[in-house]
């Protein structure tokens, strides 16, 4: 398991203290923090699986996970966990996020705090609409079209899964969790949500929520147009790789052409020739189609065979 240290002294030893004994290693990577968490969790917690890890200085939740991810298969881990070190996620939920790892039903589990209505009550208002929001255009980016809550840090990943993503390439900061399902939908992994609920108390958010979701936003957009490039162009073609290029294009002719006639006509006070306006509509309508269309191909086509399972059919029997 890889807890990341940031300003968690005040929870860091209980979370440590909760985690279940079937979990045989535990990394707590102190991303240069300001209160030294690593120097505390050492003087604080005897238990023998802990190992703490430390960057020089703050380098990010993304950085500090792939130290721990590193040093977990370097250790020859077979699942690893990743679990706050703030105190919202409980140690004790580990086997409902193991389990289905460990019954070839998923390369990869995530929380899902908005799987129950009851659950998001204690929920912050400005975190329920930040998250729905993000988990819209999180679906566009990542191709997982089923799952939700795409931020959530409660998760678990296969090793030989994790060992074909490129850590080198995972954003380093709290971007991490959706460039992590970017990455996994790359090598076609198979995702699982995982209800939970998360605990909030006095814990305090390192996060500047405007500057976020603006950076957000730019990463979310870059990540769409690289799975399309992958997904769609570089390691296959079909006709969905037709309808997401003819789509727009069809689209953005039919809207600028018929703006600049529409403003010609008005300008010379005449009315648009029924030939203009077909002009004008029909791109547009056949390319939102096929832009349409596109969408639902890219839907149906999220991965539903575990990536390890699909390999092991490959791999021939041992005689």
């Amino acid at each position: 398991m890889v807890i990341p240290c940031y300003r968690v002294t005040k929870h860091v030893a209980a979370v440590i203290a909760a985690v279940p004994p079937a979990v045989s290693r535990i990394y707590c990577v102190d991303d240069g923090c300001p209160e030294k968490s690593g120097n505390y969790v050492e003087e604080r917690t005897q238990d023998p699986r802990v190992r703490v890890l430390y960057h020089g200085a703050n380098r990010g939740v993304g950085a500090a996970m792939c130290t721990g991810y590193r040093a977990a298969l370097a250790d020859g881990s077979d699942i690893i966990i990743k679990v706050d070190g703030d105190g919202q996620m409980d140690p004790q939920d580990i086997p409902k996020f193991v389990d289905p790892i460990v019954r070839g039903l998923a390369d990869y589990t995530k929380g899902n705090r908005f799987f129950r209505l009851a659950d998001l009550t204690s929920m912050p208002l400005v975190r329920l609409l930040g998250n729905t929001a993000l988990s819209f255009v999180s679906k566009l980016s990542t191709g997982y079209w089923r799952l939700f809550d795409p931020n959530n840090g409660y998760t678990a990943v296969d090793s030989r899964v994790l060992g074909m993503l490129p850590l080198e390439s995972l954003h380093e900061g709290y971007f991490f969790e959706s460039d992590m399902l970017f990455r996994l939908n790359t090598v076609r992994a198979v995702v699982l949500d995982i209800p939970m609920k998360a605990r909030y108390g006095t814990e305090v958010s390192n996060v500047d929520l405007p500057s976020t979701a603006i950076k957000f936003a730019w990463l979310h957009t870059a990540n769409f147009f690289k799975r399309l490039f992958y997904n769609y162009f570089l390691r296959g073609f079909s006709v969905a790789s037709v309808e997401w290029l003819l789509g727009p294009l069809l689209i953005i002719f039919g809207v600028v052409f018929g703006v600049t006639q529409w403003i010609e006509a008005a300008q010379a006070g005449n009315a648009a020739t029924a030939g203009t306006v077909m002009l004008a509509s029909l791109p547009t309508i056949v390319g939102t189609q096929m832009l349409l269309s596109a969408i639902h191909f890219d839907i149906s086509s999220e991965p539903s065979i575990p990536l390890v399972q699909r390999l092991a059919d490959k791999m021939p029997a041992p005689e």
